[in-house]
């Protein structure tokens, strides 16, 4: 774990599709740690350093370097093409993705930029791991060597592993004229008639001279709903916008071609604006949450019955287990079972519109988490600046947005609520941001939601603040007394204790795990244990044996489309035997919604149907499904995402099987999980740059299909045929379903 635009409320991402600057993408370079200013120097030889990927952190090539110096050197040529095709010849862009956590970037020994701090600069180091680099350099600079060997040279401190470059690459660009020309796309309004407002904007200097056309079209039947064509003169850092409107819960694409009257040059964006595929649910009383509940003996027992409705709402339950009690009003189960067993039980929901009934399971044994946790926390939205009021406020939310009615129960708050030292009796202290852990842990369970909190088995944590490493009992203890449900336990920190040794058995991997988890499991009460250590060791093959309840399988995730694609469909696609009720795979939180990981949020860069995607690819991992968001201003569309219940039933369906990536055809991947009602979720893939139309049929014979008995879309929530199984799948969209055959 580590640690822009809003137009309107709802701004989303854009793809250009085309820009006319050539671009030059660089993937590798030469590495070595340790730090020389020497190593800037374009004459250096660098012959002897370690070949390395700039698209992943190091770590994840097996380098271990927290809180220290290394350096990148990237050799290219510059073709003087570059300048010569260029119609304004101004400047040269330097796109360097991204840098874990900060970076001084020199172009053969000339400093060109510099985002984050090192420990070195004045007011000491600070992280800006989630910036995107972009350097501006004159094209008449000196230091440039046109037609000439040119040397990057990347300075970078990390403050924790991972560390170093990640992303796309390193991108170099001459940009013309058209390339100044911006379309940011925001969405006006969401409700029955949603409109889109597309702005362009005119970053150059002096006034554009274009030829616009605007083209809104259905993507399903390709017809054309809106067209506009004019010739536009836009003044240098001047806007024009355009209001585009279509049909309610309706697919559509907008593209937006700007061509340089002058030059005839082109850029062309596209967008598909949000739109809500999730119906709105009914008014009367609807459960759904899971359908089972474990819990060890004499440990507490906290459940708010997840159901949505008009309220006020009536609760009841039949056969409710001796030593549990419910709050009839909010629906809120509490107490404890002394006795192991499985305990029937059937729920009851009554409101002014009608009544529902739904059986319920609790397990009282050995195993917890029989289903994966859904819940909240605090790292992708607010990072280090977290603090409980801004938790209690996601929490009020949780309950008064819905999303409680949807099995949402866990309030994790991550790392930043440590106090820069311990009591004086060793405990672990808060600092002025958490005023009082124990009254925040009351009070979420006063409302049926559940307490998590993070720490690390390093003397520090990921952020620098306290580690529990020399006091794991003591802080178990306290957990235990704060009310503590969750721990999210991340190696970060522990990486400086971890290179004090050369052993790198899975057994060095193991032990600071083993050791909290002893501690843990000698509390009166149940906490869940999330090992956070990005995959290290194969941590699936072995988490179970400490009690884990869930690993994380990869580092960090951010709302980017290739990190959404390398963690979801790379590298999750072989470890489905690993994942049971109880021990779950784990591939980081939620990036939906306004997230920012910091105290300056912004809307997700997901695309609408890399949203889609990614809460469908979840849901058949059987991943935790943490919200990462505000969820305090959340909007329609990504309530949708998060609160359509048949999509959450397939993650928290009571077989507990993990799909298997049963196809993967070219840029279709489909994606199949058993259910334990005997039906199928499949998740059908577009993970390329066209749009497909996938015929599902054709695909029969390779996953045991001889023709379907049943097919239902889960996004709509409606039965559709089972002999059409041709599908138009958006770039980077799917097609998510449930079958039997």
């Amino acid at each position: 774990m580590k640690k822009q635009i809003l137009l309107t409320m709802c701004l989303s991402v854009a793809t250009m599709l085309s820009t006319t600057a050539q671009t030059l993408k660089l993937k590798e370079a030469r590495f070595h740690k340790g730090d020389n200013m020497e190593w800037k120097n374009s004459s250096f030889d660098d012959s002897g350093w370690q070949s390395m990927s700039i698209l992943k952190p190091w770590n994840e090539q097996g380098t271990q370097n927290p809180n220290n110096y290394a350096w990148y050197r990237i050799r290219f040529t510059m073709p003087q093409s570059m300048l010569d095709d260029s119609d304004v010849k101004e400047t040269v862009l330097f796109n360097m993705g991204k840098i874990d956590d900060a970076d001084e970037t020199y172009l053969n020994g000339v400093l060109i930029g510099k985002t984050g701090q090192t420990p070195a600069d004045k007011g000491g180091y600070s992280s800006a791991w989630e910036s995107v680099r972009t350097y501006s350099v004159s094209a008449k600079n000196k230091a440039i060597k046109w037609d000439g060997e040119n040397v990057l040279a990347v300075r970078v401190y990390n403050g924790n592993d991972p560390g170093g470059m990640f992303g796309s690459g390193v991108s170099i660009s001459v940009p013309n004229r058209i390339d100044g020309m911006k379309t940011v796309f925001a969405q006006k309004s969401l409700g029955d008639n949603p409109v889109c407002t597309a702005t362009l904007k005119n970053t150059n200097r002096s006034t554009a001279k274009i030829i616009l056309d605007i083209d809104v079209t259905d993507t399903e039947n390709g017809e054309s709903l809106q067209h506009i064509n004019k010739k536009l003169s836009v003044k240098g850092n001047g806007t024009k916008s355009f209001d585009l409107a279509y049909s309610k819960g309706k697919c559509v694409q907008i593209k937006v071609t700007c061509t340089d009257a002058v030059t005839g040059k082109k850029n062309v964006t596209t967008y598909i604006p949000k739109y809500i595929l999730t119906p709105a649910a009914p008014a009367t009383p609807r459960y759904n949450g899971p359908l089972v509940y474990g819990v060890r003996p004499g440990s507490p027992v906290i459940f708010r019955i997840p159901m949505s409705g008009e309220r006020p709402m009536k609760f009841s339950v039949t056969h409710l287990p001796e030593g549990l009690t419910l709050d009839a009003a909010n629906g809120v189960i509490s107490g404890s079972i002394k006795d192991r067993g499985d305990y029937e039980m059937t729920i009851i929901g009554e409101n002014a519109k009608g009544k529902t009934e739904q059986k319920f399971t609790i397990k009282v044994g050995d195993k917890i988490a029989l289903t994966p946790p859904m819940g909240w926390n605090s790292w992708n939205c607010w990072g280090l600046s977290v603090s409980q009021e801004k938790v209690m406020s996601s929490a009020r939310a949780l309950i008064e947005k819905g999303l409680a009615d949807y099995g949402y129960s866990y309030i994790n708050v991550d790392d930043a609520w440590e106090a820069p030292e311990r009591n004086a009796d060793g405990t672990i202290a808060v600092n002025d941001k958490f005023p009082d852990m124990k009254g925040l842990g009351d009070w979420l369970h006063s409302n049926g939601l559940k307490f998590g909190i993070y720490s690390s088995p390093g003397d520090r944590t990921c952020g620098n603040y306290l580690g529990s490493l020399g006091h794991e009992e003591q802080d178990a203890k306290t957990y235990n007394s704060w009310g503590v449900d969750y721990l999210k336990y991340d190696w970060c920190g522990y990486s400086r204790e971890f290179e004090k040794s050369s052993d790198r058995s899975v057994a060095a991997y193991v032990r600071p795990y083993l050791h909290m988890q002893k501690y843990l499991r000698e509390q009166p009460r149940d906490i869940f244990y999330s090992l956070c250590q990005y995959g290290m060791a194969d941590v699936w093959k072995w988490g179970h044996a400490v009690d884990a309840n869930s690993w994380r399988t990869t580092g960090d995730i951010t709302d980017t489309w290739e990190s959404l694609y390398d963690i979801g469909f790379v590298r999750q696609a072989e470890l489905y035997p690993y994942a049971e009720p109880g021990c779950w795979n784990d591939p980081d939180m939620l990036i939906v919604g306004m997230v920012g990981w910091s105290a300056n949020l912004r809307e997700t860069r997901l695309t609408t149907e890399e949203q889609y995607s990614h809460i469908s690819l979840w849901s058949l991992l059987a991943s935790n499904m943490l919200i990462g968001c505000d969820i305090s201003r959340i909007d329609d569309f990504t309530f949708g995402l998060l609160c359509n219940n048949e999509v959450n039933a397939v993650n928290q369906d009571i077989l507990g099987r993990q799909a298997k990536r049963e196809i993967v055809d070219g840029d279709i991947q489909i994606w199949k999980r058993p259910l334990a009602d005997g039906s199928y979720a499949v998740g059908i893939f577009n993970v390329g740059s066209e749009n497909a139309t996938v015929d599902f049929a054709s695909y029969f014979d390779k996953l045991g299909i001889s023709r379907l008995s049943y097919a239902r879309d889960l996004w709509r929530q409606k039965d559709i045929s089972t002999t059409d199984t041709r599908y138009f799948i958006p770039t980077h969209g799917v097609k998510f379903i449930k079958i039997r055959y």
